[in-house]
């Protein structure tokens, strides 16, 4: 089965593609240490700020995955890559969306005296707070499904 699986990707393809999986991994588990009653994470902001960090370099990861099964004319690899591009890129949008709204409701709160820990629709400290302004709906977010 070792030797069956070898032929399928190339070495280089097989490489990058390990190193997106060990990645995910990595930000999964990033995610997973979001939870509200860890205080590591500071603001919602501060949270936004992390997760888009991470969404970016694993972004480049995955360009750099893409790149190399161009090189290597891998093309069901290419269009699996195409799909999963698209999504990272919305999900980044999404996280640029949450940030641009949490510096929103900062100003806001820094206008009324309020103090800056403005939890906001990020979910980082499980409390709904209410913009002073009419926001603009978020962009669509697609929850990811797992390859069949």
């Amino acid at each position: 089965m070792a030797t069956q699986a070898k032929g399928l990707l190339s070495e280089e393809c097989r490489d990058a593609l390990n190193k997106v999986a060990s990645y995910e991994l990595h930000v999964s588990d990033a995610y997973l240490s979001m939870r509200p009653d860890i205080d590591n994470w500071g603001t919602g902001k501060q949270a936004i700020l992390s997760a888009l960090e991470l969404e970016n370099v694993l972004n480049t990861l995955l360009q750099d995955l893409k790149a190399s099964a161009s090189r290597n004319r891998e093309t069901n690899l290419l269009r699996f890559m195409k799909k999963y591009l698209d999504e990272q890129t919305r999900n980044i949008s999404y996280l640029e969306y949450q940030l641009n709204y949490q510096k929103e409701l900062e100003t806001s709160a820094q206008s009324e005296g309020q103090p800056e820990n403005v939890a906001g629709p990020s979910g980082a400290s499980g409390q709904k707070t209410e913009s002073a302004g009419n926001s603009p709906s978020p962009p669509a977010q697609k929850i990811p499904k797992p390859a069949p």
